[in-house]
């Protein structure tokens, strides 16, 4: 635990000028544009829920168990002392600690265990999570998207998504039927292909009991879970499969974990390269159809992608907000400087933006199965929100981290540990390309995703002139081939800034975010003229004042 009450006066100079830990603030209480978000997507019930939630992920207690938890980092047990195959991986306890928070908070099953805007509220304890640490936020996310998938096996599912749907946590190893609550992960990818799964070479051949699986997988995230979805090669083709990492004779089932990824990010989690050696394994859905399987979970993925990356940016705004809060330079508080104050703001809408936008697709996601409308609007705006929110990200904390200075460089902040998870998010479940070719599909496929899509965008007309004139322009996209391999991108963006503003329209004008929100977001995104490259080199007239003041965690 911290250090209570150290010294300021030491021998050679007094400790001054410096700001208090960020710690024991309600990160649900203290975030407007959360709360916002949360009630105009139907997810008001959960408020109180939501503001429990957001005091223990703000706590001191929380921020040390992520500080452990990433300052001793998972370890591989591939064999005991005697020389048995073991496939472990131990944590610290403080990454247990984390675990319970999050699962026994409801992250992973809440949101298939209410009536009411439940994508909403997982949506929003995803969102809090992740502001402890993002780390274990991955099993988490992978265990709440195998629900749909699992459901392509009834039979499975019976047994299967009570384990994944129940709120708690249960680290022993252990056959999952003698648990009380199961983690799902996934492997997907391997060397050869990439997010080319259908290049994939693991082989899958019937036995009397199930299914055996030979292969590799060049990454299996969280490779302790009780059981994971995977593709394999049948004589059909691509199919789905769930392998538990125990056998139905409660035998170690033979997934060898080869070594665990040393790689940029959070350092809590563990991400693995597997192996199968005749891996038990259960079908799920139709032999051949695999990747159609499976992309109902991707699909909820990428929804935890873009509300993660909202949720990363928040917690480094409000880090920002605290320490220019209680640091003074040149005889001022840095947020009361000028200079600061216009990259501040300018940080702010965009994190409004971000928040706006991830909350309204959860809210998609909530009515799709009952409303054609919104599931036009979920099939594109996904993929779109996730490559425009996530590729903001790291820019976007990088900005936050220099509000620190030097102090935000060192090791012993969190902020470079939020920077180096920034990435994370525009590349897993699909790198830029391989959206922004996923948005191309589904224009091509079901033009109606488009109209759907553009119909949010054309509601928030008649209120910002700024905004009008972007959403005209887009009407540019529609000619016969401005769409295309070469332009997906720039019509992602396009896309992602639109959606982004029509959410801050939609909640503005529903008593959510004030207008200047709103229109600050217009003035500052949507105007050639007066765009920045940078955040703070706008020259749009926005109300610094104000949304420093509607964003500060203080």
């Amino acid at each position: 635990m911290p250090s209570h009450n150290p010294r300021a006066a030491l021998q050679t100079h007094d400790v001054t000028n410096q700001p208090p830990p960020f710690v024991d603030v309600n990160a649900f209480a203290n975030d407007a544009a959360l709360i916002d978000a949360i009630e105009r997507n139907g997810g008001a019930a959960h408020a109180n829920r939501l503001s429990d939630f957001g005091d223990r992920v703000g706590s001191a207690e929380a921020q040390e168990w992520a500080d452990q938890a990433n300052r001793n980092p998972p370890k591989l047990k591939s064999f005991d002392r005697y020389g048995h195959r073991l496939d472990e991986v131990e944590f610290h306890p403080a990454y247990h600690m984390l675990m319970d928070l999050g699962l026994s908070g409801g992250v992973a099953a809440a949101a298939w265990r209410t009536d009411i805007a439940g994508h909403v509220l997982h949506s929003g304890l995803l969102f809090l999570m992740g502001q402890a640490d993002g780390g274990v936020c991955c099993p988490m996310s992978m265990t709440y998207a195998a629900v749909p998938a699992l459901r392509h096996a009834p039979d499975v599912a019976e047994t299967w998504v009570p384990r994944a749907t129940t709120e708690d946590y249960d680290a022993r190893f252990l056959p999952a039927e003698m648990k009380r609550a199961a983690t799902i992960g996934m492997a997907m990818t391997e060397k050869q292909g990439g997010s080319d799964v259908r290049a994939n070479t693991t082989r899958a051949e019937q036995t009397t009991d199930g299914w055996a699986l030979t292969g590799h997988k060049w990454f299996c995230s969280a490779p302790m879970c009780d059981a994971f979805l995977t593709l394999a090669q049948t004589e059909e083709g691509v199919t789905c499969f769930l392998v538990p990492r125990w056998k139905p004779d409660g035998s170690r089932n033979a997934i060898h974990i080869m070594r665990l990824k040393d790689k940029l990010g959070d350092r809590s989690n563990a991400s693995s390269e597997i192996e199968y050696h005749g891996a038990y394994a259960i079908k799920l859905g139709q032999q051949g159809k695999g990747v159609r399987t499976i992309i109902d979970m991707v699909q909820h993925t990428r929804l935890d992608c873009v509300v993660g990356s909202a949720g990363g940016m928040r917690v480094a705004l409000a880090n920002a907000l605290w320490h220019t809060e209680h640091r003074r330079a040149f005889q001022k508080k840095l947020i009361d400087q000028p200079a600061m104050q216009r990259v501040l703001a300018d940080l702010i809408l965009e994190s409004e933006g971000a928040t706006a936008l991830a909350f309204r697709l959860a809210r998609a996601f909530d009515r799709a199965g009952e409303d054609e409308a919104e599931a036009g609007f979920m099939r594109l705006a996904t993929p779109i929100a996730k490559y425009w929110i996530c590729k903001r990200q790291p820019g976007f904390v990088y900005e936050a981290l220099e509000c620190h200075g030097g102090a935000g460089f060192v090791e012993e902040s969190t902020m470079p540990r939020y920077f180096r998870a920034s990435p994370l998010n525009a590349i897993w479940e699909g790198s830029g390309n391989v959206i922004a070719l996923d948005i191309l599909r589904a224009v091509q496929r079901d033009p109606q995703t488009l109209e759907a899509v553009v119909s949010d965008v054309v509601k928030a007309r008649g209120r910002n002139a700024k905004f009008d004139a972007h959403a005209k322009r887009l009407m540019g996209w529609l000619d016969p081939g401005a769409l295309n391999e070469g332009t997906a991108r720039a019509f992602a963006e396009d896309m992602g800034l639109a959606l982004a503003g029509a959410a801050l329209a939609d909640s503005t004008e529903n008593g959510g975010a004030p207008e200047f929100v709103f229109d600050g977001y217009c003035a500052a995104r949507l105007d050639p003229d007066t765009r920045g490259y940078g955040y703070g080199a706008s020259d749009a007239l926005v109300d610094e004042h104000s949304l420093i003041m509607r964003a500060a965690p203080f």
